[in-house]
């Protein structure tokens, strides 16, 4: 446990998504950026200069091997996620990697029993999962009755062919980026894991998916409608029960967002939700909270997940 009484992290990759996590670093209450780790040395300073960042490491194994650093940031690409925490697990760190963290079950099974042999804590960073909103939306759903079905999509434009999310080889793919978000909140309002998927993606010429449809069966009866794509403008979350419909408008990034029941606005201040995931699993190494996500619901994702791809790729339903 660190002594300062903050927790110490490191940043494993200073890219898009690492700057939006640090956005609201001046408001960090129980931790601290210390270090970062790039190959490209200019880039990390100059991510480094822009947040205050002390140290510069030029490999991932240099900032592992930092004794400063009680836990570390993973958000490089998704084929990147489970090696570069097994790694960072054997250094001792604590780890919050990037979702998805990714499409097998054994592999979230090997990091998490790694972590706990080791007494570290591992944690999915499904940033959206700290946000007030979502705690007001899980508050209200017993508001609409019985619950009857889901509706969940995230989707943006993306132009550029080269992007990484379009690269098979490090696991691209609109499910992977994008879709997860509309799983994972499938998943949180049917309050159990799916038992049967099926699953329609249409390919982009690199190969992967452009966009991906999916339903999602839960034990109860209820089917979930989940969306991810790179060719249009959408994000919610909505769950329609027997007596009313509960929505949220932007669940995902909360840029626009807001609880509607009913089509009556309920009123939540929003917080910045990667400064919430970090403080949520720093109070967690510091012994003062549990995290928020974990084993079971890492789990949970990947088999959704593995098996909408499973099912997209026989044409066929699958269950789970």
């Amino acid at each position: 446990m660190p002594s300062s009484g903050k927790v110490r992290w490191g940043m494993v990759g200073p890219g898009g998504i690492s700057a939006i996590v640090l956005r609201d670093l001046g408001r960090a209450s129980n931790y601290t950026v210390d270090a970062v780790a790039s190959r490209d040395r200019e880039r990390a300073a100059a991510f480094a200069r822009r947040f205050g960042i002390e140290r510069v490491h030029v490999t991932y194994d240099d900032l592992l091997a930092d004794a400063a650093i009680d836990a570390v940031y993973i958000g490089l690409p998704n084929s990147l996620h489970h090696p570069l925490t097994m790694k960072a697990l054997a250094a001792g760190k604590h780890v919050l990697c990037e979702k998805p963290y990714t499409r097998h079950p054994d592999e979230v099974t090997m990091a998490f029993e790694e972590a706990k042999a080791r007494h570290l804590l591992l944690m999915e960073a499904f940033m959206w999962r700290h946000r007030p909103q979502v705690r007001k939306f899980v508050e209200l759903l017993p508001e609409i009755g019985e619950l009857r079905t889901i509706r969940a999509s995230f989707s943006f434009v993306l132009h550029n062919p080269d992007d990484v999310r379009l690269d098979p080889n490090l696991d691209g793919g609109a499910l992977m980026d994008v879709g997860c978000y509309s799983v994972s909140g499938a998943r949180l309002v049917a309050g159990e894991e799916p038992v049967c998927a099926y699953g329609h993606q249409r390919l982009a010429p690199s190969g992967v998916d452009e966009e991906f449809s999916g339903l999602l069966r839960f034990p109860s009866g209820v089917v979930a409608h989940v969306y991810g794509g790179f060719t249009a403008e959408h994000r919610s979350l909505e769950a329609i029960g027997s007596r009313a419909t509960l929505s949220i408008r932007d669940p995902w990034l909360g840029e626009s967002g807001g609880v509607t029941l009913d089509g009556r606005d309920v009123p939540v201040q929003d917080l910045d939700a990667y400064r919430l995931e970090l403080q949520n699993l720093s109070s967690a190494i510091l012994g003062e909270a549990k995290p928020l996500l974990g084993y079971k619901d890492a789990l949970g994702q990947a088999r959704a997940i593995e098996a909408l791809y499973r099912s997209a790729d026989t044409s066929a339903p699958v269950d789970l």
